[in-house]
């Protein structure tokens, strides 16, 4: 007859046991939280360094770093355009330590043109807040004849073998072949690992052309190392103004305008998100840095979580309706 009181005692036993646990538990992660950071945080960028997307990553994370108090290490993880690097990141600890710099191409692009995605940009990652957004520079070697779109079409068209372009994630495959939709024009894609290789295959002459993002595009375009004959979108760039924009080329359709930002792993608790939020945004909004950003031929953000998870998925509705409104295929 005493077996039951005696379980029903080990029972509440064991649960008051897992309570204590799991309070001390909680006590410990609310620690560490309001210690963090206590380590380096490291920024993963997806590409290889001199691109858009690193400078950005080291100027933001730079001003950061002495906001926080620790050392951001960035970590170039070139590869499969930014997918494999997000996939990585996806899966490691979400405790603040591992970043992502996400770009359009990896991010809201790459969800819409792969079905079969091995991750989700506001499922399985936060967003913290957008670093800069900016339109893509069209580029030609520099000693080339062609100076204007209709110059390229017509040389493209006349000389399809020699047809190509450096691209190294969708957004840039995908603004190409709108381009070449919209003109009737030939060109091959040659896969490269950053937005800095693209600008040095046109400075090289080994491809005809490539729509590289401002960073690493605007100083060699100023330089004369490429030739700029056109900025995606309505707007010329403020960094070369002599350059027209696609829409005033009677291209409205290509308009592409990209961005750039920093998110952290699904589940990082909420007052790691806002330590992080807040030291972005502060190392955006700085004077030097937003500078620095503008001079690149982007536009500083410093959105808010919502803001940029709402820019997103928005995203990628709009580039799911062009893929399928071009009929355009990606591998």
């Amino acid at each position: 007859m005493a077996t039951k009181p005696r379980r029903w005692r080990a029972n509440i036993a064991a649960v008051i046991a897992m309570s204590l646990l799991i309070g001390a538990s909680c006590a410990v992660q609310a620690q560490d939280d309001a210690i963090y950071p206590n380590k380096p945080i490291r920024v993963i960028v997806p590409f290889v360094a001199g691109g858009g997307n690193d400078i950005f990553a080291r100027l933001v994370g730079a001003k950061a770093s002495e906001i926080l108090g620790q050392q951001m290490i960035i970590e170039n993880r070139p590869s499969a355009g930014g997918r494999v690097a997000a996939e990585y990141v996806a899966t490691q600890p979400a405790d603040g330590y591992t970043l992502f710099v996400g770009a359009s191409g990896n991010m809201s692009v790459a969800a819409a043109v792969y079905p079969d995605l091995a991750y989700h940009p506001t499922k399985n990652f936060i967003p913290l807040t957008m670093i800069a957004d900016f339109p893509l520079i069209l580029i030609v070697p520099p000693n080339s004849a062609i100076k204007t779109v209709p110059d390229l079409v017509s040389f493209a068209k006349a000389h399809p073998d020699k047809s190509t372009y450096a691209t190294t994630s969708p957004a840039f495959t995908l603004t190409t072949e709108l381009l070449k939709l919209k003109t009737g024009m030939p060109g091959v894609a040659l896969p490269m690992k950053g937005s800095s290789e693209m600008v040095q295959c046109v400075n090289q002459d080994l491809c005809l052309l490539a729509f590289p993002d401002p960073p690493p595009s605007v100083p060699q375009a100023q330089e004369g190392r490429v030739r700029a004959i056109a900025v995606t979108g309505a707007k010329r760039s403020p960094q070369l103004p002599d350059v027209p924009s696609m829409t005033e080329l009677g291209y409205p359709d290509v308009n592409t305008k990209l961005w750039s930002g920093m998110l952290a792993a699904a589940g990082t608790p909420p007052a790691i998100v806002k330590k992080l939020v807040d030291a972005f945004q502060q190392a955006i909004h700085d004077k030097d840095v937003s500078a620095k950003i503008v001079a690149l031929g982007a536009t500083p953000g410093g959105s808010s979580p919502e803001e940029f998870r709402k820019l997103i998925d928005s995203d990628i509705t709009s580039y799911r309706a062009v893929v399928k409104a071009a009929n355009l295929k990606f591998q």
